[in-house]
């Protein structure tokens, strides 16, 4: 059965072209992914820039991005005048990428790529005036732990910026570098989805990264996908409303205008919206 299966994942794959990906644009030598995410860095702020500017998120400020990956957005940030900027990862092998990009633009001095788990951050209370987390919250193994953290090391007054793609997105399975079928989390079992991931990126140059950064084995030595927490809307949302921030914003984004209705109607709103929105305040204590 798993062999139909794979077979039949493989045949409908060639039928749907890949999204355009980092990880594919640096194999073909077309960008390094640190380049990709500098050239995106405004994008990544554009459901947030209706309730505030770049001034008012950057301007003279300590700024903290989780899950920098490349960390090019994380420098893109710090030519918006900030004080200093510190980006946050566990992967070691982006931090010489992401300090070449910074110092190519001038802003070095400014920037820090930190290797450290986001769920303990090595920063003291009370240090940032802003915090990104853009396409992170549905990678922590303990999303309420970050969240508290996050709290944490954010200085009274300060927001925190969260935007995260919920898992029945239709590529939130992240495995859209080389499988393009929409939604095939949802149609197909975790074990295929594994299997033909890694048959297709046989004889990739950088294969061995790519099934690294995804895959994990659990106690049992069953494999699973473990780059994403399957974060729904459902759980998005409890992991807010149970942490100490007060909620200022929150939305959910559509796949497109014209499916807007689906994104609403309980029964498919999983499936049809791309982006949960939310910006989060540490109130000022009252004395």
């Amino acid at each position: 059965m798993g062999s139909f299966k794979e077979a039949l994942l493989k045949s409908m794959n060639k039928l749907f072209p890949l999204p355009v990906h980092p990880f594919n644009l640096q194999k073909d030598g077309v960008k390094t992914y640190a380049d990709w995410e500098f050239e995106k860095g405004l994008s990544t702020l554009q459901y947030f820039l209706d309730l505030t500017d770049l001034d008012q998120l950057f301007k003279d400020k300590t700024v903290l991005d989780i899950g920098c990956g490349a960390a090019g957005k994380t420098v893109f940030y710090a030519t918006c005048g900030v004080k200093e900027i510190y980006g946050v990862d566990k992967v070691e092998k982006y931090k010489e990428q992401a300090e070449r990009l910074a110092k190519s633009k001038g802003v070095e001095d400014k920037f820090h790529f930190v290797i450290a788990d986001a769920a303990t951050l090595p920063f003291s209370e009370n240090t940032f005036d802003t915090i990104i987390m853009n396409d992170f919250m549905e990678h922590a193994s303990q999303p309420q732990n970050v969240l508290l953290e996050c709290y944490r090391v954010l200085k009274p007054g300060g927001m925190l910026y969260v935007n995260s793609p919920p898992y029945y997105h239709p590529y939130g399975a992240h495995l859209s570098d080389l499988i393009g079928v929409p939604w095939v989390h949802v149609f197909f079992d975790e074990q295929t989805l594994i299997n033909v991931y890694k048959d297709l990126a046989k004889g990739l140059p950088d294969a061995e990264d790519r099934i690294k950064l995804r895959f994990s084995v659990d106690d049992t030595g069953k494999p699973y996908i473990s780059y994403i927490n399957k974060m729904t809307i459902k759980k998005f949302r409890q992991w807010i409303k149970s942490s100490p921030f007060r909620c200022v914003y929150y939305k959910e984004v559509p796949l497109r205008k014209s499916l807007s209705f689906l994104a609403k109607w309980s029964l498919t709103k999983e499936y049809f919206v791309k982006m949960l929105v939310a910006v989060l305040n540490k109130p000022i204590e009252k004395t």
